[in-house]
């Protein structure tokens, strides 16, 4: 059976490392040698029936995958299936308005599939698996609440493993809870309780008002980002923390549907699954799409794929769907070291880096605290069984690191936004958080895994922290509405420069005046390679770190493509300065 799974976006203890700023010669020519794609839009999968199947499909041939999900040219109603689709299959059901089908994959010929002119591209149901004391200090979420400000009347669905019970998930006064609605998508378990125990800990960063930590001085050390926000409780996962495409893809269908009843304003995905095609063939980028598009911001984890170099890539291009769409925000992971300053905080080691696979956009988009987080319990559950050491208070909280824990923080964010400015559209949420992020961190660290004594070193560039560090009052403060959609831009090589450049969407945010330019949102030296710290000619040069023109990996034909498309070049909107940060990509004077 093929096992393509989600993960879910934790690391299931808190770990201290200890930074240090040092010269760090990035390696980043060697970064997945799979990644290809030209600047301008995915190219056509072709006119034979072969290029219909998903590449992980043409790979599972002697062992198909349970279910299929057949994408169609175009949506049909039930009572057109038929005649649609190839006689004898089993549909379980259609989504995303008919165009998508969900079909048993027993007895289903793939030959008969792709040659049928209905069907436009054909994938796995993919199995999915799992991937605040000083959190809401570190991105200072307690201006929020000096200004009245606390979520209250935003909905925000946590599609997750369920969320449970729990005092910290009450209303204000105390009488009944804040959980408005629940569901499960979770075949053969109706149940919406969190079996697993990461639902109910993401809940709680959202929206925990951190009633069981109270202490004698009336503080809430534990209190979650928007502690009066309403939860809508989508559960995806089973027990052991896995699920299905389908299943996700059904739980956004529901907060779409649900939108005006409980103004449902924010989606929080804290898993993802490998990158398999562009995120324009990937069924669920197009759920995450849909709802974005219905006015729903979409946030999701970025992955915990830092720390893989098995292809010899430092862990870049390891950013998992569907945090590879563009439009989405998609965070990485901080660990505040647990001091309220930001002078020492750095991103994770383990947090997942850009560009995404095949597409190139830069992600993540934005970085928040996601290390050693405590929130709510779900007890029982099957991470407290694993985990026991991680009880902070009995049957009450738990800690737990990861994206899967530094999403709920943005998730949150974007709750106080939208009750301070409900006519904000997602695009203007995402551009805002973009602009107004920290963009100070160091530019070098060293981080240490105190149980195998393992070094990491982490660059603050662009692919690693995109705009910046999540900066609630800055956020607040602003009143700038941008105008144009915020899909996050695409890293490009110039193959006749060996130069590398930020390439925005026509009439996208970052293309449309001079306030909102690349270096107002991603900083001046977004790439990192001058003589201070690399060297130009040692990160630029043909036969440098990029290889020489034998063995290129950026250049065209690999991770480039074979077209640049137009560039954006410093003048360029948004300003590279101001949304990225200072230290962010390392280029040369004259790249950027």
């Amino acid at each position: 059976m093929l096992v393509l799974r989600w993960r879910l976006w934790l690391l299931p203890e808190g770990r201290e490392v200890k930074a240090m700023s040092r010269k760090f010669v990035l390696f980043l020519a060697m970064l997945v040698g799979g990644l290809t794609m030209g600047s301008g839009a995915p190219a056509s999968r072709g006119s034979t029936p072969e290029a219909k199947l998903s590449p992980d499909l043409h790979r599972s041939r002697l062992q198909p995958p349970p279910r299929y999900l057949v994408r169609l040219r175009v949506p049909v109603s039930s009572d057109q299936w038929a005649s649609a689709v190839p006689r004898g299959a089993k549909i379980h059901g259609g989504l995303l308005s008919g165009q998508l089908l969900l079909v048993d994959s027993q007895g289903v010929d793939l030959r008969q599939w792709v040659a049928n002119e209905w069907v436009d591209y054909i994938t796995p149901d993919r199995e999915i698996s799992a991937s605040l004391d000083y959190t809401t200090a570190a991105v200072a979420a307690q201006y929020a609440a000096q200004l009245g400000l606390t979520g209250k009347g935003v909905g925000v669905a946590i599609i997750d493993s369920g969320i449970s019970p729990h005092p910290d998930l009450g209303k204000a006064d105390g009488k009944g809870s804040r959980i408005v609605y629940s569901e499960s998508f979770v075949e053969g378990k109706p149940s919406v309780l969190d079996e697993f125990g990461h639902g109910t800990h993401v809940a709680g960063i959202v929206a925990g008002n951190g009633l069981r930590s109270r202490t004698p001085q009336g503080q809430f050390p534990f209190q979650g980002m928007a502690p009066e926000a309403q939860l809508i409780n989508l559960r995806v996962l089973d027990e052991n923390g896995r699920g299905y495409d389908s299943w996700v893809i059904r739980a956004i269908e529901r907060a779409i549907e649900l939108k005006d009843k409980f103004n449902i304003r924010v989606i929080n995905l804290s898993l993802g699954r490998p990158v398999w095609e562009s995120y324009v063939d990937d069924p669920l980028c197009q759920a995450v799409e849909k709802a974005w598009k219905a006015g729903i911001v979409v946030v999701v984890a970025a992955g915990n794929g830092g720390r893989d170099n098995s292809a010899g890539n430092y862990g870049y291009g390891t950013i998992y769907s569907p945090g590879n769409d563009p439009y989405v925000i998609t965070v990485g992971a901080v660990n505040t070291r647990r001091t309220f300053p930001l002078v020492d905080d750095s991103v994770t080691s383990y947090s997942s880096k850009g560009p995404t696979r095949i597409d190139l956009f830069v992600k993540p988009d934005l970085v928040a605290p996601g290390n050693g987080i405590v929130s709510l319990e779900a007890s029982p559950s099957t991470l407290l069984k694993w985990f026991p050491q991680n009880e902070v208070m009995a049957q009450t909280y738990f800690k737990l690191s990861g994206t899967s824990m530094a999403t709920p923080v943005v998730s949150g964010a974007v709750a106080l936004l939208l009750q301070q400015d409900p006519k904000l559209t997602p695009d203007q949420v995402k551009a805002r958080l973009m602009k107004t992020a920290y963009k100070d961190l160091v530019p070098f660290a060293t981080v240490v895994d105190p149980e195998t004594g393992q070094s990491f070193f982490i660059q603050h560039d662009i692919f690693t922290v995109g705009a910046g560090y999540l900066n609630i009052p800055a956020a607040l403060a602003s009143s700038e509405r941008a105008n144009g959609d915020a899909r996050s831009p695409r890293a490009v090589m110039d193959p006749s420069t060996g130069k590398v450049y930020l390439v925005v969407a026509p009439g996208s945010v970052w293309d449309t005046s001079a306030v909102w330019g690349s270096s107002a949102v991603w900083g001046s030296r977004v790439l990192l390679a001058t003589s201070s710290t690399l060297g130009s000619a040692e990160l630029w040069a043909g036969s440098g770190v990029w290889g020489s023109s034998s063995s290129v990996v950026w250049d065209q034909g690999a991770v480039w493509g074979t077209s640049t498309g137009s560039v954006s070049d410093t003048g360029a909107v948004w300003g590279t300065s101001a949304v990225w940060g200072s230290f962010k990509l390392l280029a040369t004077g004259d790249g950027f």
